[in-house]
């Protein structure tokens, strides 16, 4: 017998036994013999703590014991990984860090758990010589996070912009298919199972800078800083907005962008108008998708599903592989959690949001008099806020308030975040501008 199919099997152990931990069954199952073949020996899970033990039998089946406990797993000797599927940050943090304290290595799809403490976490892990792996934690089954800390190690990596939380992505593909705004959408998403009962960390974009800090992380070698991400959401964008962006060739998605500048780091998540023909604008429903630029490379895109029980499941089960083929090499053998040795990260700053250059779009009600537009780009130029293209929209499309109101909608060129907050706060002061400025960010992500 070889000595790859005599190793013995892996004995993993799995916290929580909810969708992906359903999913991580079945593929593991489904494809044992595969699994086999490429990690060297088996991957079992023996062991299953859940609060439901009834579900949790139901799903795991003969042969498996299952517990409401989850520290008799940690406290099991003969278990090597731990799966934390728990999710959250308080009873997760306790139990990772008591797994890799009994020397698990652990896989997890916590993105919040690891944005927030992931430099403990990661720190904890390295002076225990065990592993903790994150693939499952960004974009579901794409394989991001392999592909920015192995896949492109030989670049100097620029920028990555992602569409990396399906719940806004639906609910923004769905507000532009039928013109709705975002309220009657969110309900909509909700009866479908798109979005949860409590949607606040998916549309307020958290769930989002969770997982661009964890990207950012990896692709600039910086620690983990999710305190210090711009975070907006989607709950203030309209219709309107859509519609008009449509119009000058633009869609609006909500990106998760770290971008490098020679003074620091840009880490941030908004709604963005990005090109019609540019790839990441077409991804459309509950679809994640990341474009990466590296010197060497170019850019790259990852597409695919970013949630559900088998495509994150497909995750869980790869950095089971990565363990298994592993499990006997020297710690100084395997990849950094974050692509770069440990003691060479980067103490290069995140910029504040007012340090941020991008370029604007702006849609002001403005009186319909004569000398309103020169007011308005005399202020911007004053500010040096360069403007790009002027659309004027007809009294009657936007308000029916017998032609005395109009839109003026401004696209600017690159322009200071703090700078363009300056010169709006001018405008705004104006009589003839009679209602709160909307402003939005774009990107041309070429």
């Amino acid at each position: 017998m070889s000595s790859s199919t005599s190793q013995k099997p892996v004995q993993v152990g799995l916290l929580g036994i909810g969708t992906v931990g359903g999913g991580t069954f079945a593929v593991l199952r489904r494809n044992q013999a595969e699994i086999r073949r490429r990690a060297g020996r088996g991957i079992e899970i023996s062991m299953v703590a859940d609060l439901n033990i009834e579900r949790a039998r139901e799903v795991a089946g003969d042969g498996v014991t299952v517990v409401s406990d989850a520290r008799q797993i940690i406290a099991n000797p003969d278990i090597d990984v731990v799966v934390e599927l728990i999710g959250g940050y308080g009873v997760a943090k306790a139990l990772v860090l008591e797994a890799i304290a009994a020397g698990k290595h652990v896989v997890t799809a916590n993105k919040a758990l690891l944005a927030v403490h992931g430099t403990e976490i990661f720190a904890a892990a390295r002076a225990k010589g065990v592993i903790v792996a994150f693939e499952a934690a960004v974009a579901g089954g794409i394989p991001i996070i392999k592909s920015l800390r192995e896949g492109l190690t030989a670049n100097q990596i620029q920028w990555v912009a992602g569409i990396i939380n399906g719940t806004t992505n639906f609910i923004l593909s769905e507000m532009r298919d039928k013109g709705l705004d975002f309220d009657v959408v969110l309900k909509e998403a909700q009866r479908l199972g798109y979005a949860e009962a409590d949607p606040t960390f998916d549309i307020e974009g958290v769930d989002a800078a969770h997982k661009v800090t964890l990207m950012s992380a990896i692709a600039f070698g910086v620690p983990v800083q999710f305190d210090k991400a711009h975070v907006e959401g989607i709950t203030k964008l309209s219709a309107t907005d859509i519609k008009y962006a449509e119009q000058m060739g633009y869609r609006i998605k909500l990106l998760g962008i770290a971008r490098r500048q020679a003074n620091g780091i840009e880490l941030r998540v908004h709604p963005t108008l990005v090109p019609m023909r540019s790839l990441i604008a077409n991804v459309e429903g509950a679809m994640n998708a990341v474009m990466v630029q590296g010197d060497a490379v170019g850019t790259t895109l990852y597409y695919g599903k970013g949630a559900g029980a088998e495509p994150t499941a497909s995750a869980v089960v790869a950095d089971l592989v990565d363990i298994a083929r592993l499990l006997d090499a020297a710690p100084a053998a395997r990849v950094p959690s974050l692509a770069f040795q440990p003691d060479e990260l980067s103490a290069m700053p995140i910029l504040p949001i007012e340090e941020v250059v991008t370029a604007f779009y702006l849609r002001l009600r403005v009186a319909d008099q004569t000398g309103v537009l020169a007011k308005i780009t005399g202020i911007l130029a004053e500010q040096d806020v360069s403007i790009d293209a002027v659309i004027q929209r007809e009294a009657d499309e936007v308000s029916g308030e017998g032609g005395n109101q109009t839109d003026l909608i401004i696209l600017t060129h690159d322009t200071k975040e703090g700078r363009m907050n300056q010169a709006l706060a001018q405008v705004q002061a104006l009589p003839t501008v009679l209602a709160p400025i909307v402003r939005l960010r774009k990107e041309e992500l070429a």
